[in-house]
């Protein structure tokens, strides 16, 4: 569910209605080095019974602790900023909700879906995210089945390349939201939770390891389609604003189109606010080592998605900024999972081989090669 949030759509509409298929590879990259980072993220819960979180803050001191649990806080307010602001602008755009009352209500929303879960169970939960991905993926069905591309120009967009500091920009918000450290400390806690389920550690594994194999195929396609949308129905508009993307296909493609990409936002922003405080529950757990209701933790990341609704800021512009900044926070998780899963007193047996151990370790450096040239660059043009 995470990684078809409103980031995702912000990120991907905006890099195809910029520079058409340029940042094809991205997603498609960015959705392939996901995959080994989350089995490895599920793998530390499975093995060893501790979330991320925990594993980093059991060897710290309690200095160095509070100093990643502050890093690691920001990534999961930038998530839910992304996720409030994506539900909010939908409402409004929709029926006409007023932007800050329609960040309440995703908020409200959020606790329901957590209430869902707790009362009922994860499977309950896991439906709900099925059929939220369901209605997702529909609302940008509609838009590429009626503004179908080329192959030639999709076979175009895989090929490496960059056009200056915006496609730097776009392509690590499209990492940020694709690879997702919040994402990366909420797998480990919830695969540690649901240690105790029946079945060996190989059978387990296993089939964890299909599992992120099908949600990536999953995700990736749907993140794909939206850059896809963006390069054949919204290349060259005049409005860079989510309200003209939705205006943009409606006068393009058709109103239909128009309405559902209003959907997919209102639906990704609903089903992953849940998920974003999740996370940043979890992070508390581990990092703090104290349980916060779930009311509190709402309130921590609320806050700030409000005052930028109140702010008048363009909550695109907001969007694409808050995937950066989880770019940014990548190696903080990163770095630590490829140590933890190659520890042999955690993992045991089930500790990393050396092809896993350098496939993640290429994935990390390749995160932090696009972080360090973002600033660089930034700094450069600020100069």
């Amino acid at each position: 569910m995470a990684y078809v949030d409103p980031g995702n759509i912000a990120t991907n509409t905006a890099a195809g209605a910029g520079h058409g298929f340029l940042l094809l590879w991205v997603v498609v990259l960015a959705t392939l080095m996901a995959g080994p980072v989350q089995y490895l993220s599920a793998k530390l819960g499975i093995v060893s019974g501790a979330s991320l979180p925990s594993y980093v803050g059991r060897r710290l001191s309690r200095r160095s602790r509070l100093a990643y649990w502050a890093q690691a806080e920001i990534v999961a307010v930038a998530t839910d900023v992304a996720e409030v602001i994506g539900a909010a602008v939908a409402m409004n755009l929709l029926f006409g909700v007023p932007l800050v009352l329609a960040g309440l209500i995703a908020a409200v929303v959020s606790m329901v879906v957590l209430a869902v879960r707790d009362r009922l169970g994860a499977k309950a939960f896991e439906a709900l995210c099925a059929l939220s991905l369901l209605g997702i993926g529909v609302g940008f069905a509609v838009g590429i089945v009626r503004e179908p591309a080329g192959l030639r120009e999709i076979g175009g967009g895989l090929v490496p390349g960059l056009a200056g500091v915006d496609t730097v920009l776009l392509a690590a918000g499209i990492v940020g939201a694709t690879v997702m450290p919040h994402a990366v400390y909420l797998h480990s806690s919830l695969t540690a939770e649901n240690r105790s389920a029946t079945g060996d550690l190989a059978t387990r594994l296993r089939w964890t390891r299909i599992d992120v194999t099908v949600a990536m195929v999953v995700a990736g396609s749907i993140n794909v389609s939206m850059l896809v949308l963006g390069a054949t129905a919204l290349r060259g508009s005049d409005d860079d604003s989510l309200g003209g993307a939705a205006a943009g296909l409606a006068e393009r493609v058709g109103h239909g189109a128009g309405t559902a990409f209003l959907v997919a936002l209102l639906v990704s922003g609903l089903s992953s606010t849940a998920v974003g405080t999740q996370a940043g529950a979890s992070i508390m757990a581990g990092l703090l080592r104290r349980k916060v209701p779930t009311v509190v933790r709402r309130c921590v990341t609320l806050v700030p998605a409000l005052g930028l609704l109140a702010s008048g800021q363009e909550p695109l512009s907001v969007l694409v900024l808050s995937q950066v900044v989880l770019a940014l926070g990548l190696p903080f998780a990163l770095v630590p999972l490829v140590r933890a899963t190659r520890d042999g007193a955690a993992m045991g047996a089930w500790r990393n081989g050396r092809i896993l151990s350098a496939v993640v370790t290429t994935i990390t450096a390749a995160v932090i090669a696009l972080d360090l040239s973002l600033v660089a660059l930034t700094v450069a043009g600020h100069g």
